[in-house]
Parts: structure tokens; sequence; C-alpha cells
């Protein structure tokens, strides 16, 4: 009996522990439904959350809990969403190529961004984005609005993610695939600042030349004005 008991009392700290470990996850519920069931004495309730877990450094997983209160179905949640973690390969602050997976009716396209673009997402895809560390992302999501779905896809684009280095083992290259995602210093060092130009000269140029072409043209008139002078003085006299 008192290795029993020893048993116990370790067991309520053991949860503990784990419960404090696993406040590094970040918790987002994205949605609570209530659902209601029509029943001989009236109605029942009951409470189906749909949560999303993240470590924020590339670890995120979903998950969905029912029950009578609302607690209760975020426990849940959150429990079965620890289950089902993935890993997603992160170059820099953002994903390493662009994907686009659907999952049912809904329908989401990720691309990377550059370096201070942000999480441009809304929705179901911003907490699964957020959460798994991403800062810097482009987001559309196409097709249905259904947020279980949508974040069912969006954790699939995740999952279908690879990163370079394990596309060149995968193909066994041994030269780089292709040059790595700028970053602000690449950014700052290769950026070209254009010199302003001076149109000024070429206007004045451009009008020298008209006014060089209408003298001619003007002094031809004055000449043939010339000759219509002495006609008029020939007509008065």
């Amino acid at each position: 009996m008192s290795d029993r008991n020893r048993g116990g009392n370790d067991r309520g700290p053991r949860r503990r522990d784990e419960d404090s470990g696993g406040n590094e996850f970040e918790e987002r519920v994205v949605q609570i439904n209530r659902v209601s069931k029509v029943v001989k004495g009236g109605r029942r309730f009951s409470f189906g959350s749909l949560i999303v877990v993240g470590d924020g450094k590339g670890r995120v997983g979903m998950g969905m809990g029912k029950a009578g209160e609302v607690p209760d179905s975020i426990r849940k949640g959150v429990e079965a969403a620890k289950k089902n973690m993935i890993t997603v390969p992160i170059e820099g602050t953002t994903i390493p190529h662009i994907v686009e997976t659907s999952f049912g009716a809904s329908r989401v396209l990720m691309k990377p961004a550059l370096p201070g673009t942000g999480v441009i997402a809304g929705g179901g895809v911003r907490a699964v984005v957020e959460a798994a560390g991403i800062k810097d992302v482009l987001t559309k999501s196409l097709g249905s609005n259904n947020k279980i779905n949508v974040v069912r896809a969006a954790m699939a684009a995740l999952q279908e993610l690879e990163s370079a280095q394990a596309v060149q083992a995968r193909r066994g290259r041994t030269r780089p695939m292709r040059k790595p995602f700028p970053t602000p210093e690449v950014l700052a060092a290769t950026t070209v600042v254009a010199e302003p130009v001076q149109r000024s000269g070429g206007r004045e140029g451009g009008r020298d030349n008209r006014g060089g072409q209408g003298g001619p043209g003007r002094g031809g008139q004055g000449e043939g004005g010339g000759g219509r002078g002495p006609r008029r003085g020939g007509e008065q006299s």
C-alpha cells in the first residue's frame, strides 16, 4: 500500500510538470461550435472546439475536442493537437517554396515573402502559420471557408514543405539547388540607388533644334513678305 501511495503521490506532480512544460506551446482557439440535441426532456447542449497548438519554432498541431462545457472541450482539443504535431521546415522567417494544397472543398495557397512582410493570412490559416513560428508569408484561402477544412488544408500544406537541403539529398546533388532567400543585410548591400536623370539639357537642345528649324521657315516667309512689299508699293503708285 505504501508503494501504491507513493506512486499515487508521484503521479500528481508528474502531471503538473507536464502541464508546466506544456506552457511552451502556444494554444489558439480557432472556433467554438455549440451543438444542441433535442431529447425527450428538452435540449441537450454540447460544445466542440477547434484548437491549434505550436511552439513557435517549427512544430505545430491541430485538434478537436467535444464536451458538455467549453473548458473541457478546449482541454480535449489541446490534448488531441499535441498528439498530432508536425515539424515545418523554415528558411529564415519564411517557408522554403510555394505550396498549394486542398482538403475537401477548401484550398490554401502559400508563398514565401521577404523579411518584414509579415503574415498575410486570415482565419484559421493565420493561427496555424503563427503557431508554427513563420514570420513572413503570403497566403490565400481558396474555395470553401469552412474553418475546419481550411485549418486541415493549411496543415497539409505545411506538411508538404521541403527544405533545399532535403531536396538536394533526395536528388543526390552536390551543388546548391538555388540561391538562398535574400536576407535584409543582402538586400541592403545589393540595393542600388538610381541617379536622377537630368532632362533639362535635352529639353533645351530640343527647343534649340526646333528654333533652328523654324528660323529658316520664318526667314522664307520674311523674304516672301519683302517681295510683297514692292508689289503693294507699285499698286499704290
